[in-house]
């Protein structure tokens, strides 16, 4: 198989390739390590291939599992596998060296996906496009001038590029929905504790972080979602399975849906012309599906929820740095540490237990606040980014001087409909349903009610069915495999 080949099949149909015995588990990751290395040097989005892999490949699960012998990629943030390093794109951790598998990993492992490398992150996964002093640039896979987003911007630039149809993704304000909006994929953020963060810590940033996949098809999310969702034992949420396996409820009408389009950031930002063209656009293509559709928008305390999203990302920085420090000595200082990343830690040590008490309340009561929305409409569809992807450098973490509260202003400000469901915990995805003149993706962003995957994703191939996105992937196979 070439790889101009291999980069047209999703991760199901690879894998149904391997169970058939129309190529063995050798040559489909030999095949994904060529097409990988054939786009990374120009997207300098995998930071690491683990050698010792090639030489193993016996995946855990069963020839049965959907996922079998589909070559695999991690993000270097929160996830991480036993022997492999886990430096989270900075300087600061460096050399740091995972001793035992994450949960999540473990459930990869399960499903049968092959992990051989780590795609690169910006530092502490804390902006929107992915760009760090300890790896440099990644770069957008449809225009390379351009960031490929953040904050799984590694992830994203590869998968669209054709090195791999899947990659580990997680999201804390955006960070998978960005970089699928950036380089036209298909991203989920699940319902809050629907994939597993332990077991080092309970919860990812207080409940704002949620673990999944990048992927250009809607099946590959919904299959591989079937496979790692659910809570381990001793999981702060227990939330209950879907009634149907994801992969079912894909397949599924979604119904008549009411569907609530929201123009208006509830944080300052501008939303340039062409990505609210492309959104009213999706919005009569819903109509003409059969949908009900109306324009309102939501209001919410902006000044709290600012504020109580800045309280919980800096008292997590100081948390994570602190805790490396009493376990290895090293020290932060600007010599390890970005501009941006400093003043977050030092915006974090400044904070009481009093202010971080407040932050949650806000958490709550955002919560409460966006459900009574979905009393009235079944889905709320927004723009996933207000503009097109930056030039590089345009969200430089080191430049200095910045505060805490000007770099948050800063990097949200390019995704202002995000983070509001990360602090919800609302199942949220982006879908590449538009592309502008210069052939740039525009990701369209929708939210479902809590626990409600099956509903998006019913939603999410009924759209890919009549608006298809695959054929925007030759042009990428093109340029970097042929």
């Amino acid at each position: 198989m070439n790889i101009d080949e291999y980069a047209k099949f999703d991760g199901v149909g690879l894998a149904e390739l391997v169970r058939n015995k129309d190529i063995s588990v050798l040559d489909l990751l030999t095949t994904a390590r060529k097409a990988v290395e054939a786009a990374n040097d120009e997207l300098n989005a995998v930071c690491d291939i683990f050698e010792d892999v090639f030489d193993q490949l016996v995946p855990e699960a069963g020839q049965n599992a959907p996922c079998y012998g589909v070559p695999f990629l991690i993000k270097d943030a929160v996830l991480h596998a036993k022997g492999r390093l886990s430096e989270n794109g900075s300087r600061f951790f460096a050399g740091a060296r995972a001793d035992h598998d994450t949960h999540l990993m473990a459930r990869f492992r399960r499903a049968g996906f092959l992990a051989f490398g780590r795609t690169a992150t910006p530092e502490m996964s804390f902006n929107v496009a992915t760009e760090s002093v300890l790896r440099g640039p990644t770069r957008n896979a449809f225009d390379p001038s351009r960031m490929a987003g953040g904050s799984s911007g590694g992830s994203g630039a590869i998968v669209a590029a054709g090195g791999v149809p899947i990659a580990h993704a997680n999201d804390g304000g955006g960070s998978i929905r960005i970089p699928a909006a950036c380089n036209g994929l298909v991203g989920l953020k699940p319902s809050r504790g629907r994939t597993p963060i332990g077991p080092d810590v309970g919860e990812g940033l207080l409940g704002l972080g949620i673990e999944h996949v990048l992927c250009k098809t809607v099946r590959d999310c919904a299959v591989t979602l079937d496979y790692v969702s659910g809570p381990e034992p001793g999981d702060p949420y227990q939330i209950p399975p879907p009634p149907l396996p994801f992969a079912q409820a894909m397949q599924q009408s979604p119904g008549k849906l009411r569907v609530q389009v929201c123009l208006t950031p509830w944080i300052s930002a501008t939303i340039e012309p062409e990505i609210e063209a492309a959104i009213r656009n999706v919005a009569a293509t819903l109509e003409e599906l059969g949908h009900q559709v109306t324009f309102a928008d939501i209001e919410i305390d902006t000044e709290a929820f600012c504020a109580a999203t800045l309280s919980i990302w800096c008292s997590a920085i100081a948390e994570w740095v602190d805790g490396y420090t009493k376990a290895t000595g090293v020290q932060p200082s600007e010599d390890n540490l970005e501009a941006s990343t400093l003043a977050c830690y030092e915006y974090g040590k400044r904070l009481s237990a009093t202010e971080l008490l407040e932050a949650i309340q806000v958490k709550n009561t955002m919560s409460r606040k966006v459900a009574k929305y979905f009393a009235a409409t079944d889905i709320i569809l927004t723009p996933t980014t207000a503009s097109l992807p930056r030039e590089i450098g345009f969200y430089n973490a080191n430049h200095s001087p910045v505060t805490a509260e000007g770099w948050a202003d800063h990097i949200f400000s390019f995704a202002p409909f995000t983070s509001l469901f990360n602090m919800t915990g609302n199942p949220a995805i982006s879908l590449p349903l538009a592309w502008n003149d210069t052939g740039l993706p525009i990701g369209a962003h929708f939210v479902a009610p809590d626990l409600r995957e099956d509903m998006l994703l019913a939603l999410a191939r009924q759209l890919e069915e009549t608006c298809p996105w695959s054929h925007q992937y030759e042009r990428l196979h093109q340029k970097y495999l042929v």
